[in-house]
This record gives C-alpha cells, sequence and structure tokens, in this order.
C-alpha cells in the first residue's frame, strides 16, 4: 500500500498546535496537543458584501471582485445613471452615466470599462439602444456605436477588444448577431447559432462564452463558445435560466454562472465550467436572483438584481480558497427597556460600555449596555430628546435638546445626572461628539439657523467656535472636540451630504456622503466613522438601513443594520460600533432594537479528520 508522502509528495506534519496560515490544500498535520488529525481543504462559498446604496437590477458589471463598478441600471427614473465602485469592502460613488442605461453589456476594468447598449435614454422607453461608453476611473466618453440596437446583452473582454452577442433588437425580437469592438469601431461578427437575451458570459474577445439566455421568455441551457472569428456549441448549463445580462466570470475554459431566472422563480444556484462540461456547485446564493456580476471562477462577485417583484441593494462574493471568510454583519444585541426616537448615546463610549438617554416624546429616562443588556439608572434632570451627545458611560454629556430648544447642559458620573452651565445658545435637533471635559455642539434649530454655530465646552463653560460651512439640523456627528466630524442633516428643504471636519477652530469640508440623509446617528473618530441609518426624504422620516464607513478622506458604504430606522443612538468604533433606538416607520414607531458591528474576518478552514 502506498503511503500519503508517496501519493501526495509529503509527509504528515507533526505539530503541537493549529496552522495559522495557509497551507496547500490537502495539508494534513497531526496536533499532539488534542491527539486528533486535521487538514486544511479550500472552501467554494458565498458571503454577504456591502450593499449597494440603492436597489436595482439590470446593472452593467465590470472590474474584478475587489474592484468594481455597477453603472447604470432600472428602474426609470432613478437610478439610470447611477455609478458606484466596489473595492472589497464597501461602494462609493463614482461619476454618473452621462444618459440612462439598464440592461446593457459591459466588459474590461474600473480603471478601463465598456458600457454598451441597454434601455433608451429617455426615462419610461424600452427601445434599445446603440451606445457605447467607455470609463477611465473617473469621468466616461462616448465610443463608437454599436451597428445594432440591442439591450438585455452580455459581453466579454476589455476596453479596446470587446465583443457582445445576443439580446433584444428590440422589446420582442432576439437575435444571435455578434458584434466586436476594437477601441474605436464595432464590426459585425458571425452570428451566434443561437437568438437569445439576457445570456452570460466570460473570458476574452478571442476565446469567449455565452450561457443561458432565452428565446424570449423560456430560460435555456445553451453554452457557445467563441474563437475570435466563429461560435460553436458547447456542452449545456445543467440549469436552464435567464441570467441577469451582464453576469458571469472567468474565461472560456474556466468560467462561472450564478443566479437567474428559472421560470418563473430565481435561482440561487452556482455553477462552475471547465473548458468541457459544467458542474453544479454547492456553493449558492444566499438569495437567489438574477444578479449581475463579474470576476472570475475563485473570486466572482453578484451585485444588485431582482426577486420580483423587488429590485436588491444586496452584494455577494464568491470565494474558492483555503479560508472561510464571514461578512461584516450587524447582530441583535439587548433590547433597550424603554422604546425611543431622538435617544442621546455615548459616542465615545464602547460596544459593551454604552449609555443612552433621553429621547422620546421628551424622556428623562436614562440605561446602561454592559455587552449583552440594558439596565434602568437614574433619570436626566430635565426631560428632552435629539439634543447633543457625547463623552462614556461614566462620564456621559448631554447638551441641548428639546421641545422649546434647550440650552441645559447635564453630566453624568455613572450613577446621576447633575446640571451645569447653559450653553450661550438654546437649540435642538443638534448633534455633538467629544468627552466630559473637552465636549463639542454644533448645528440644530439655532439663530442664525438653520445651525451654524459651534460651541466648545472645557467641563465647566462654554465659548464659541468656528461656524459650520453648511448650516443644518438632524445631522449626525462623531470624534472629539479638536477633530470633530459633521456630516448629513437637513439644510431646508433637502437633506444633504455635506460632510466636514473641525480642528478646534475651525470646520472644512470633506468627502460627502454617497447617500443624503438625515436623522441619521453616528460613532467613532474623524477618520473612522460610522453613519447609521436615518432618512433621505425631504419633509419625511422614512428610514433606512444603509450604513457608510469614513476614512478621512471619503464614505464608502457599509454593511446594512439589520433594522431600517431614523433618530438612532450609537456608541463604539468602525470595528466594534453599536447602533440603539430610532424610530422604524416615520415617527411612529419608536424602536427598542439595539444592533453590534462585528468586522469582516476570515480564518482557515480547518476540518478534523479522526479524534483516535
Amino acid at each position: 500500500m502506498s503511503e500519503y508522502k508517496n501519493i501526495i509528495g509529503k509527509g504528515v506534519r507533526f505539530l503541537s498546535s493549529n496552522l495559522d496560515n495557509d497551507q496547500a490544500e490537502g495539508q494534513i498535520w497531526y496536533n499532539s496537543t488534542d491527539k486528533v488529525f486535521r487538514n486544511v481543504i479550500s472552501l467554494s462559498a458565498w458571503s454577504a458584501g456591502a450593499n449597494l446604496s440603492t436597489a436595482r437590477n439590470g446593472i452593467a458589471s465590470f472590474g474584478i471582485q475587489t474592484s468594481n463598478v455597477a453603472a447604470g441600471g432600472s428602474p426609470y427614473p432613478g437610478v439610470g445613471t447611477l455609478v458606484e465602485e466596489y473595492n472589497g469592502t464597501g461602494w462609493t460613488a463614482g461619476t454618473a452615466l452621462p444618459g440612462n442605461t439598464g440592461m446593457g453589456g459591459a466588459a474590461g476594468t474600473e480603471t478601463a470599462g465598456l458600457v454598451f447598449g441597454g434601455i433608451d435614454d429617455n426615462p419610461g422607453n424600452t427601445n434599445s439602444i446603440n451606445s457605447t461608453r467607455e470609463y477611465d476611473g473617473s469621468s466616461w466618453t462616448s465610443g463608437g456605436n454599436m451597428g445594432n440596437e440591442r439591450s438585455q446583452t452580455s459581453g466579454f473582454g476589455t476596453q479596446t477588444a470587446a465583443v457582445v452577442a445576443a439580446g433584444f433588437l428590440s422589446t420582442t425580437t432576439t437575435t444571435a448577431n455578434s458584434e466586436s469592438y476594437n477601441g474605436t469601431s464595432w464590426s459585425e461578427g458571425n452570428n451566434a447559432n443561437n437568438a437569445r437575451r439576457n445570456t452570460g458570459a466570460a473570458g476574452i474577445s478571442t476565446a469567449g462564452i455565452m450561457f443561458g439566455g432565452g428565446p424570449p421568455a423560456a430560460p435555456n441551457n445553451h453554452s457557445e463558445e467563441y474563437d475570435g472569428t466563429s461560435w460553436s456549441e458547447g456542452n449545456d448549463l445543467n440549469t436552464a435560466r435567464l441570467m441577469s445580462q451582464q453576469t458571469g466570470g472567468g474565461t472560456q475554459t474556466d468560467a462561472i454562472a450564478f443566479g437567474g431566472n428559472i421560470d418563473p422563480p430565481v435561482s440561487n444556484a452556482t455553477e462552475n465550467y471547465d473548458g468541457t462540461s459544467w458542474t453544479t456547485n454547492s456553493a449558492t446564493l444566499a438569495t437567489a436572483r438574477a444578479a449581475p456580476g463579474c470576476g472570475t471562477s475563485t473570486a466572482a462577485i453578484a451585485v444588485g438584481g431582482r426577486v420580483p417583484p423587488n429590485n436588491q441593494s444586496l452584494t455577494e462574493e464568491y470565494n474558492k480558497s483555503v479560508t472561510v471568510i464571514t461578512g461584516a454583519a450587524w447582530a441583535s444585541g439587548g433590547n433597550l427597556g424603554t422604546a425611543r426616537r431622538g435617544i442621546g448615546s455615548s459616542i465615545a463610549g464602547t460596544q459593551d460600555a454604552a449609555l443612552g438617554f433621553g429621547g422620546g416624546s421628551y424622556s428623562a429616562d436614562t440605561e446602561e449596555y454592559n455587552g449583552t443588556s440594558w439596565s434602568e439608572q437614574n433619570n436626566l434632570g430635565t426631560a428632552r430628546s435629539f439634543g447633543g451627545s457625547g463623552g462614556t458611560q461614566t462620564a456621559g454629556l448631554f447638551m441641548g435638546g428639546q421641545f422649546p430648544a434647550r440650552a441645559q447642559t447635564e453630566e453624568y458620573d455613572g450613577t446621576s445626572w447633575s446640571e451645569q452651565n447653559d450653553m450661550s445658545i438654546a437649540r435642538g435637533r443638534s448633534s455633538g461628539c467629544g468627552t466630559q471635559t473637552a465636549g463639542l455642539v454644533f448645528g440644530g434649530t439655532a439663530p442664525p439657523g438653520p445651525g451654524l454655530a459651534t460651541e466648545e465646552y472645557d467641563g465647566t463653560n462654554w465659548s464659541n467656535g468656528g461656524n459650520l460651512g453648511t448650516g443644518r439640523y438632524d445631522l449626525g456627528g462623531a470624534g472629539t472636540q479638536t477633530a470633530g466630524l459633521a456630516f448629513g442633516g437637513s439644510p431646508p428643504p433637502n437633506p444633504t451630504t455635506a460632510t466636514e471636519e473641525y480642528n478646534g477652530t475651525s470646520w472644512t469640508s470633506s468627502g460627502n456622503l454617497n447617500r443624503a440623509r438625515r436623522f441619521l446617528g453616528g460613532v467613532g473618530i474623524q477618520t473612522a466613522c460610522f453613519a447609521m441609518g436615518g432618512g433621505t426624504q425631504p419633509g419625511t422620516t422614512t428610514p433606512i438601513a444603509n450604513v457608510e464607513e469614513y476614512d478621512g478622506t471619503s464614505w464608502k458604504t457599509a454593511a446594512s443594520l439589520a433594522t431600517a430606522r431614523n433618530g438612532l443612538g450609537g456608541s463604539g468604533t468602525t470595528s466594534a460600533g453599536l447602533a440603539f433606538g430610532g424610530d422604524t416607520a416615520g415617527s411612529t414607531a419608536a424602536s427598542n432594537a439595539t444592533e453590534e458591528f462585528t468586522p469582516e474576518s476570515s480564518a482557515l478552514n480547518v476540518k478534523t479528520i479522526t479524534i483516535s
């Protein structure tokens, strides 16, 4: 009998602890401490990524998993020009398309991308277009028009060597036509063997593959391979499906297909192609849907899509590796004893030592969080909501609040609140940050309103600071007295994306939020902050679950809250944040929910072979 070493080429290692770094697939060792054999195996799995800022389908997706662009989409009007860029962790706003584009094809990379065809630029129309748009990572330029107007199409290749095939020539007519792009103009190529639309695709201009689709409604499982000149039949997919256009990744001999419509339900199935046949993968999308996406056979991304009748903002990442990736997520913590919105919070506190106070219909209630549950403490001296707050669980600070607008300041010592000197300006719906002995309050419903004024607190007295550049109320805040951060809020009538940094003397504008919002929560510091939830509409407070993360320069989309809400409190950091309270239905449904944030992690996929 052959030994393991003779078969594999390496012996079984004898170790006192488990491996803590990636090893070759199939590595086996004996752990002498717990007396078991273990091995490292590869794992194929989809994991949650940060959501798009806006739910949509019909996206043109190009790039790779860690450098991806989601361009355009439907429905119209609203998202047809929207562009977002993904860095493997979160989405940021990209330069908008010059015209509405949905259900078009794409090719290339984040800094050299191509979007072609799709739906008519005029909102409400369903006619196909022949326009081509090139992206350099910062701006769009027009390329040569295709010879045929088409939508619900796919493509493969690069910005200077791309292929488009199939699609709808109109709302009812499918085509087998293909065209090639040389970076300047399109030229007619040989027809594919099957007329269809909503295909997936992968590869390069001289070695591509097209799969799935339908003529025009029922899905099929056909695959066709392209050699730069002609199309030939390949082996069929195991699951017939209408792909969301621009779905799939990899090469002609190493491709991946995922999701799609299987008439009428949606699929979560993943298949891999080895150049000869398709194999169904055990890894499935967490949410079955027709989802655009791209990447490679070992590192793909699925973006947005549709689960009828709703469009999706979901992002999922596919990885085949020897590590198990757990996506960043918010998970339920212990509920507040009293549900409320407009709650004050210990922004400088931690995930397992937080303070929540005031809020609701002008409550004086105070609660402490220990990482598991909330406990009732002594009340505020003055009941109020929507004030500025800061400090920690044992050294809390509450500044102003309403109704009416108040100038009162109270300090918490871990047991009780005490009245301190008033601010010079009475204000409600403001924000704050800092500590009990170095506090900062800014914005709010205060003259010369909406609030421009900033005040600084030294533990005893207040003094005037520099005015905000954008006066506003219902804004978020984080940081310290000498490194503060203000973001979002309402300079009537609309919510804003404006972000400003404070240096202890003056405010300066910085990178805008990706999504305008008010009544939002904040945690963290000036260079590492979460903007959580809030409302996006003028004059209303319909809550959202979206979270954005600030790195001191720009905002990116982070893992969403499990519960959409506005008027919430927060504590902790961007690696261990806490969100609590708020309103889940536009000022009519106060929440007691608490959520705790855990960042993305990875661990070696170690399996026990035997315990004997």
